[in-house]
């Protein structure tokens, strides 16, 4: 089997290109492709640091560097929770606001010139076939 034949490949292709593109544009601005998704993902009145992982699909380790980078760059802050003193929420610094509303306003164009592109039946099986996909991965039937 070619690899042109293999369905992972045409994902991995498609991803290198969308993540590519997403980089080049957040470099820009000082920013990766990461560090939009994370702030996309940090939401307006504040996340929870044990959260933002999960959402995002991280390991503890590249979260740590991931919120250490965000903070150093000024596009968050950390707070103490003021229910419970022992969680950290991150917050979206001003700065980090304009960040996230850019980051929002790329996707968002991509995702209009996709839909332009290509018509709502092709998309939705699409997502119809990478769902499929995902739940195949997720039940642990692929190496069975």
């Amino acid at each position: 089997m070619k690899p042109q034949e293999t369905v992972d490949f045409h994902i991995r292709w498609s991803w290198y290109n969308i993540s590519r593109m997403y980089n080049t544009k957040a470099n820009e601005f000082g920013g990766t492709m990461s560090i939009g998704y994370a702030l996309l993902n940090i939401d307006i009145g504040g996340t929870p640091s044990t959260k933002l992982g999960p959402k995002m699909g991280m390991e503890p380790r590249s979260l740590t560097r991931m919120i250490k980078s965000l903070e150093e760059n000024g596009w968050i802050e950390k707070r103490l929770d003021e229910k419970d003193k022992r969680l950290v929420n991150l917050h979206l610094t001003e700065n980090g606001k304009k960040m996230r509303n850019r980051s929002r306003d790329y996707v968002i164009a991509f995702n209009n010139k996709i839909q332009e592109e290509i018509n709502k039946e092709d998309i939705k099986t699409c997502f119809k076939v990478l769902n499929k996909v995902n739940k195949l991965i997720d039940n642990n039937k692929i190496f069975k």
